[in-house]
C-alpha cells in the first residue's frame, strides 16, 4: 500500500511539472473586449517598425506574445526579432513556459545555456543558423562582432514565455545587499557599485 501511495503521489508530480499552455476547446480565444473577429484580429502590425527603422543602439527586443498580441491566446506561440547593435549582449535570462528556437537572420552571434548540471554549451552561429535554448535554462545572446549588427528571430512554444533576467532579478528587485554579498562572495560595496551600474576598480 505504501508502494502504491508513493507511486500516485510520485504521477502526481510528474503531472503537475509538465506546466505548459492549457489546451483550448475552441478553435481561438478572443477576449471579451473584441467586438468583431476578422483578418485583423490575427494579424500583427508590430514588426512594421523594422522596415522604416533607424538601427538601435542599444539591444532591442520587439515582441510579438501575448500581451501585444491577444490572438495568440490559447495558441502556444510567440514570436520575438533581436536587434543586436555590434559588441551588445541579451543579458543572462531564462524563459520558464517554453523553450526557444533562434534564428541567425544577418551577422554571427555567440550563444549558450547552462543546464542543470552546471554545464556550458555554446556556439558562434553564422548567417542562416538555428539554435535551440531549452526551456527554463539559463542562456545568453552576444554580438561580439564590434562592427557587424545582428538581427535574429526566435520562436517561442508558448503565447507567453515568460523572460527573468538575471541581472535586473538579481541587482533592481531589492534583495538586500548582504544577501547578494554573501551569495557571491564580495563585499556589500562591490554589489553598490553593480547596483548602481558602475564597475569595481581592483
Amino acid at each position: 500500500m505504501k508502494f502504491f501511495s508513493l507511486l500516485i503521489s510520485a504521477f502526481a508530480i510528474v503531472h503537475m511539472v509538465k506546466a505548459r499552455d492549457p489546451d483550448i476547446l475552441t478553435n481561438f480565444i478572443v477576449p471579451a473586449n473584441v467586438i468583431t473577429v476578422d483578418g485583423s484580429f490575427f494579424t500583427f502590425t508590430g514588426m512594421r517598425v523594422l522596415v522604416k527603422a533607424a538601427p538601435p543602439t542599444a539591444f532591442k527586443v520587439l515582441k510579438a506574445s501575448l500581451a501585444e498580441f491577444p490572438a495568440l491566446n490559447g495558441q502556444s506561440v510567440s514570436f520575438a526579432v533581436l536587434e543586436f547593435p555590434a559588441g551588445t549582449t541579451n543579458p543572462p535570462h531564462t524563459h520558464h513556459r517554453a523553450s526557444e528556437l533562434l534564428f541567425l537572420v544577418q551577422g554571427t552571434l555567440q550563444v549558450g545555456f547552462v543546464d542543470t548540471t552546471n554545464k556550458l554549451f555554446t556556439q558562434t552561429l553564422q548567417t542562416g543558423d538555428i539554435f535551440v535554448l531549452p526551456k527554463g535554462l539559463l542562456h545568453f545572446q552576444y554580438n561580439a562582432d564590434a562592427q557587424v549588427p545582428a538581427l535574429a528571430i526566435s520562436a517561442f512554444g508558448s503565447a507567453n514565455a515568460g523572460t527573468v533576467s538575471i541581472p535586473n532579478t538579481l541587482f533592481t528587485t531589492g534583495i538586500d545587499n548582504n544577501v547578494l554579498a554573501k551569495s557571491f562572495k564580495t563585499d556589500v560595496a562591490t554589489i553598490q557599485a553593480l547596483k548602481a551600474g558602475l564597475v569595481p576598480k581592483s
